[in-house]
């Protein structure tokens, strides 16, 4: 137990043969379980998980490829199921370093969140170990992750190093989380949606021979239409079921208003150019709608960070 508190370790892994044994063993001794979620994996990851020779690990097997965030709700139910007052998520890759899991456990702990993540863009310092390309990627995807979820503090949406308790864990309707590589994102627009507490906490990233399975063509457009679904989810959930808030009315003013506005503007550019000239007057209506536009999103936006703050 860690300071009274039964921990749980979920570990997906999808053909990590040559280091899911080196993960396991660098748990923490303070772990009651482990949960080794094998997810359809093709090589000796299993065998090898095995060979580590932990008493408290458990492994459950997807008999096909299923996705990481399945896997993990798989070790989150596992954990439930065994009484577990907190989930902690770390790769089967060795790719999280265990010193810093008491950082995410006391806030927890404490009660000062609900939620607590690693955050590896925050120090200069500790992204020197990141790729520039997941660096640019990351800090794309935290700007969008901002909007869709309402947390507008928290950044390095993709860090799986996460540490849950279990009363969030049985708030969330855990089967619909989104199964692939999005699922952090979609976590955070429903702990949003319920109200939970979410915390970054500075930690330095940690690559050594391990490849990334995200592919970013694939990956890309299914995130980002996964966060506007969830915006839109959430928006409703949140704001209209739950209570009723004015922010809606902005928004959907705002996102009305300002494609039109670029729309106008697009064809009177055309005029422009192929008809001939156009009088300064036929201007301010596009203008008109983009800046009205855009100061009806920015109101909305304010009004999320404030609802966000209070919760």
């Amino acid at each position: 137990m860690y300071r009274r508190k039964r921990i749980a370790v979920v570990m997906p892994a999808y053909n990590e043969e040559k280091l899911v044994a080196k993960a396991l063993k660098s748990v923490p001794g303070y772990a009651d379980l482990i949960v080794l979620v094998d997810d359809g994996s093709l090589d000796s990851t299993v065998n090898n998980a095995k060979s580590a020779g932990l008493s408290n690990l458990t492994i459950i097997s997807h008999e096909k490829n299923r996705g990481v965030g399945a896997a993990i709700i798989t070790g989150y139910k596992c954990a439930l199921e065994e009484g577990c007052d907190i989930a902690v998520v770390m790769a089967g890759d060795a790719q999280m370093n265990p010193e810093d899991t008491p950082k995410l456990l006391d806030p927890l702990i404490n009660g000062v969140t609900d939620y607590a993540k690693g955050n590896r863009l925050l120090s200069p310092q500790f992204r020197r170990g990141m790729p520039p390309v997941r660096i640019f990627g990351n800090s794309l995807l935290s700007l969008l992750t901002k909007i869709s979820s309402g947390y507008w503090d928290i950044i390095d949406p993709q860090n799986g190093y996460t540490a849950v308790t279990r009363k969030v864990l049985e708030a969330l309707p855990l089967d619909s989380i989104y199964p692939r590589y999005g699922y952090p994102n979609d976590i955070l627009i429903k702990l949003n949606a319920y109200g939970f507490r979410v915390m970054d906490v500075v930690m330095p990233s940690n690559y050594g021979n391990e490849k990334s399975k995200i592919r970013l063509l694939r990956f890309t457009p299914s995130v980002a239409w996964l966060l506007a679904k969830g915006f839109v989810w959430r928006m409703k959930e949140k704001y209209v079921l739950q209570t009723f808030h004015p922010l809606v009315f902005f928004y959907i003013t705002g996102l009305i208003l300002l494609p039109l506005g670029i729309l106008s503007g697009l064809y009177m550019a055309y005029l422009r150019i192929f008809i001939g000239p156009i009088t300064p007057g036929s201007m301010i209506l596009p203008v008109f709608l983009i800046i009205t536009g855009l100061q009806t999103i920015f109101f909305a936006m304010l009004f999320d960070m404030e609802a966000t703050k209070r919760s």
